[in-house]
């Protein structure tokens, strides 16, 4: 909208500002909505339409534990998802609302706003029912209405064939996206000596992939197995082959069976403790994925600040 105009001029682009510092970036999204009382297997995007407040209550939490960067409640807002719901003439307003929303949320503060652009829940031909082309449209059209909404990156997520990958990375720079990261969900292998993607793709093939095709940021979130550690080696493996900087997004923990809820298993003082390796790592925003609520980030933030501080201490005595 032309009431964002100005402050888009001030603000330096998302890549820009975490080559200064880390960011902060948000925690987990749907086991919020389902607190909030979304039944499970019900559209959570829907919500930015017909629940605005309970979004923006959630989004507010992650924007009061001092999150930098706020990812989008759009994770499954492309046409495919919302068809299955139903939804899929309402893209365009799901989208613009999931972008109004986070603005909301930051309350004014010079917040990220993170176009959220999960996979489109399928398999490509020929091994699944969907054409490049279907996909390649339903990508586009979500991309141009996050944009169109005002968001400050575009986030293709949760990503593990680099063939749907890169069809969201084009569709982001198609609709002209400010800045395009890349994030793949990787599985760590049974004998746990490495992990990869569902389907075989490794971080050193992603970044290149990602790198090749005019990504700004390349990341990693999600996956089994994929904590704090696991999450502090992808970033070691992603910098060993490009210089694009790095996001990570690592799950609380593993899952367990709890009373018939899944419920992940690390609390924000366990998982905090990983924070300090990731930075000396090089992680340049870093936020949480499963599990991970408004507390996980208030951890996080201290633990940044802390570690910035000491830093900058150090650097003045070092002068």
């Amino acid at each position: 909208g032309a009431h964002g105009g100005n402050e888009k001029t001030m603000k330096e682009k998302l890549q820009d500002a975490i080559r200064r510092r880390p960011l902060l970036g948000d925690g987990a999204m749907g086991t919020q909505l389902m607190l909030a009382g979304l039944a499970q297997g019900n559209c959570g995007e829907a919500w930015n339409l017909t629940h605005p407040e309970r979004v923006l209550g959630i989004q507010r939490r992650y924007a009061e534990a001092g999150s930098d960067c706020i990812l989008t409640n759009t994770f499954g807002g492309s046409r495919i998802m919302l068809g299955r719901h139903g939804r899929a003439d309402q893209v365009v307003e799901i989208n613009r609302a999931a972008v109004a929303i986070v603005r909301e949320a930051f309350g004014g503060r010079a917040g990220y706003v993170i176009g959220d652009i999960g996979p489109f829940g399928g398999l490509l031909e020929p091994f699944g029912d969907f054409t490049e082309a279907q996909v390649r449209a339903a990508f586009e059209e979500q991309a141009q209405a996050l944009v169109e909404g005002g968001v400050d990156a575009i986030l293709i997520e949760t990503q593990t064939s680099l063939e749907e990958l890169t069809l969201g990375i084009q569709a982001a720079k198609q609709a002209g996206a400010a800045c395009i990261i890349g994030s793949m969900a990787y599985d760590v292998t049974l004998d746990g000596s490495t992990f990869r993607t569902m389907m075989g793709v490794s971080p050193e093939r992603a970044a290149e992939c990602m790198q090749e095709h005019g990504t700004d940021i390349v990341a990693l979130n999600c996956g089994t197995g994929m904590d704090m550690e696991r999450a502090r080696q992808a970033v070691l493996r992603y910098r060993r082959v490009t210089d694009l900087p790095v996001m990570a997004q690592p799950n609380a923990g593993q899952p367990k069976l709890v009373e018939m809820k899944v419920v992940y298993d690390e609390t924000p003082q366990q998982m905090v403790r990983g924070v300090v390796p990731l930075l000396e790592a090089g992680v340049r925003i870093l936020g949480a994925c499963c599990g991970s609520a408004p507390d996980h980030i208030r951890a996080f933030r201290s633990a940044m600040d802390e570690f910035f501080s000491a830093r900058a201490q150090h650097e003045n005595q070092a002068v």
